[in-house]
């Protein structure tokens, strides 16, 4: 059986700001199609990592290969691969749904054909004449997501993408992105502060706190591996979920 490369590789990278280690030698590898939530409380490292990953940082020591190219001399390349979203994306507010949506496909020399696949994707069809300023805050990040979709991203990086959104919101999120994992191989990094988000999504879980990866794995793993740590404790209440395992590995919640 042939096995995959990877398509992500972090090695042994770190990052400092002034006096701040934001990242502290950190290993992470990613394959094709999978889809890992990174989690970690605020300031933990998260966005820095993500942001060397897409390009924007450069480590100060240690090694990023994306599709086993470094970023160095590679630039144009790689940007057609890696899809990004963010929590808060700024558009045009008067130009429609659909001029939007071309705007960005111009980018790629994309035709119209493509336009109207990404609009029924991110079932945005009955607004597709609706300007960006009426629609809202679920309808704005569907766009978003579509836009970051549209150049069939080999890699997709998501920025809390749901944040804020109402529950119906965040679940329409959430089934595009289950699409496309069964239709593609898309491989995707999740930041999210949305322990059931994670659980949904993506079957590897990374743990990240303090710059350096805590635990990393399916969550079935991760639960087991740390409630057979504790056996010898045996006052201690397994751990049952996500949530559980994060507040013991980093002393508080996700939302702190």
């Amino acid at each position: 059986m042939t096995i995959a490369s990877p398509v992500i590789e972090v090695r042994n990278v770190f990052k400092s700001f002034k006096t701040v280690q934001a990242v502290r030698g950190i290993d992470l590898t990613i394959y094709p199609g999978q889809f890992v939530a990174l989690l970690g409380p605020n300031g933990a490292g998260k966005t820095t990592l993500v942001e060397m990953i897409e390009g924007i940082q450069k480590p100060d020591r240690g090694e990023i290969l994306i599709l086993g190219k470094s970023w160095r001399g590679n630039e144009d390349e790689l940007r057609k691969v890696i899809g990004l979203s963010l929590q808060e994306t700024r558009f045009i507010d008067k130009l429609t749904v659909r001029e939007t949506v071309k705007l960005f496909a111009s980018f790629f020399d994309l035709d119209n054909s493509r336009i109207d696949e990404i609009i029924n994707l991110v079932g945005l069809d009955e607004k597709r004449k609706s300007y960006v300023v009426n629609l809202s805050g679920g309808q704005r990040q569907r766009l978003a997501l579509g836009i970051a979709l549209l150049n069939e991203p080999v890699i997709l990086l998501l920025d809390e993408p749901t944040t804020g959104l109402d529950p119906n919101a965040r679940r329409e999120i959430w089934s595009i992105l289950q699409k496309l994992r069964e239709r593609t191989q898309t491989s995707m990094i999740l930041t999210t502060h949305y322990m059931e988000e994670a659980e949904k999504l993506c079957e590897q879980i990374v743990i990240i706190d303090q710059g350096q990866i805590l635990k990393q794995g399916t969550l079935e793993e991760l639960l087991s591996d740390e409630n057979r740590d504790q056996t010898e404790n045996p006052d201690r209440i397994p751990l049952k979920t996500l949530d559980d395992l994060f507040i013991l590995l980093t002393g508080r919640s996700l939302h702190e």
